[in-house]
């Protein structure tokens, strides 16, 4: 299957000769949800990027990132994460034959994204601080040397992502009146309108953070962010401006949401639509639940991450196993009670 670059190049700053490093990004589901649509009272689909190669939506930023640095020669590249950027920008470098480093904020990635990052033979750094002064600190670093940003400062990241609205407009033929969306870098937001307007569509953007993370809704930086939702725990997002620009100019809103919303659209995901996403994704379905769309009568949420890069968290919020002796009466028990 082709990625994204080879599927809507004529949109996106390669050319045909360009060399393109892919792992087959895009293309995810989108799927109908119909408990959620009944719980929300309005018709919601889920974009499902969590099914990317390495399980985030940031897939679709990095093939274009990477494409773009072998193009221009560079031999490494560097990223600050808070996990899914380290795990998409160490696989697509060990794809591309670069060397990469990632620098997460010490004891705040969850397990399965570090240990992507590890396996795909990144450089990985621990750093005794948080994700907007790890991001500050590869800024001044690509300053000094020859390494390629592959962060959303890089703007080959948005036109990557952008794809996913092309997707989104492929397959709705009809009119999509709203998009809910986590929040974090802003990157993605800023993507997705990107995409939209260039599509010659304008649905209104609803950008969800967590309530502990939540510079946009509180319009100034915050210090020490916090939240149960580890890939939007960033305080002073890159894109601020870009996103506040998207939805203000498609007629949406910026709102927080508690990590018990967040959790329990996460579960509510899981149990009745049988869709397993990380806390983040959820955010913007916690967002639909608590804010509303206003008037919207169709309604995309996106799913930013695969449920398995934070297994920890789904341990914790599901029910336990059940011990049980080698015996069919036990079984019995187990089973049918």
């Amino acid at each position: 299957m082709h990625g994204i670059i080879e599927r809507y190049r004529t949109r996106l700053p390669f050319a045909p000769e360009d060399p393109v490093v892919s792992l087959g990004e895009g293309g995810t589901p989108l799927v109908l949800a119909p408990r959620l649509s009944e719980r929300a009272n309005t018709e919601v689909w889920l974009k499902l990027e969590g099914a990317n190669p390495t399980g985030s939506f940031k897939d679709r930023g990095m093939t274009a990132a990477l494409s773009a640095a072998v193009r221009e020669g560079a031999k490494a590249v560097v990223c600050a994460s808070t996990g899914n950027t380290a795990a998409s920008a160490a696989a697509y470098s060990a794809r591309a034959g670069l060397t990469c480093a990632v620098i997460v904020p010490e004891g705040k990635i969850a397990t399965g994204k570090l240990a992507q990052a590890l396996v795909h033979g990144a450089r990985v750094v621990a750093l005794r601080g948080n994700f907007d002064e790890a991001l500050k600190l590869v800024r001044e670093l690509v300053n000094r040397h020859p390494i390629s940003l592959v962060n959303s400062v890089n703007d080959f990241r948005i036109e990557g992502q952008k794809t996913a609205a092309f997707e989104i407009t492929e397959a709705l033929d009809s009119e999509l009146d709203a998009l809910c969306i986590p929040v974090g870098n802003a990157g993605n937001i800023t993507a997705y309108w990107r995409g939209f307007t260039q599509s010659g569509r304008r649905p209104r953007m609803f950008g969800f953070q967590a309530a502990g993370a939540a510079p946009l809704v509180h319009g100034a930086p915050v210090k020490n962010p916090e939240t149960v939702a580890s890939a939007i725990r960033i305080g002073n997002p890159a894109r601020w401006e870009q996103a506040m620009d998207a939805i203000t100019s498609s007629g949406g809103a910026v709102a927080a949401v508690t990590d018990a919303q967040i959790l329990d659209a996460y579960r509510f995901l899981a149990a009745t639509e049988g869709i397993f996403c990380e806390p983040a994704s959820a955010a913007g379905v916690a967002g639909l639940l608590a804010h509303g769309v206003q008037d919207a009568r169709r309604v995309v949420c996106v799913l930013t991450g695969h449920g398995l890069k934070d297994a920890q968290t789904a341990l914790e919020q599901a029910g336990a196993v059940l011990p049980c002796d080698p015996e069919i009466d036990a079984i019995e028990r187990a089973v049918l009670r």
